[in-house]
């Protein structure tokens, strides 16, 4: 049984190859405690309007996507012969 009753249930996706928790824009607003909650222990998509329009995710999973683009671009250059 729910806790929390009167908070919505944040439902299963599977959006970019992975699956993730999805919550509406209106439940993401009137529930922002909980989506922060959630998005601290795995990616949130928001949808308004049935669509996806942004995904939730913590800080430290942020700093680690930034690193792996960090070195792909870092490694993209090295492989670029001199002209």
């Amino acid at each position: 049984m729910n806790p929390w009753p009167f908070w919505p249930q944040i439902a299963q996706a599977h959006i970019f190859g992975r699956d993730m928790q999805t919550l509406s824009a209106r439940d993401a607003k009137y529930n922002f405690g909980r989506l922060i909650d959630t998005a601290r222990a795995e990616p949130v998509t928001v949808e308004k309007h049935g669509r996806p329009v942004v995904i939730v995710l913590a800080v430290e999973e942020y700093q680690r996507l930034k690193t792996i683009e960090s070195e792909h671009r870092a490694a993209a250059v090295a492989a670029v012969p001199p002209t």
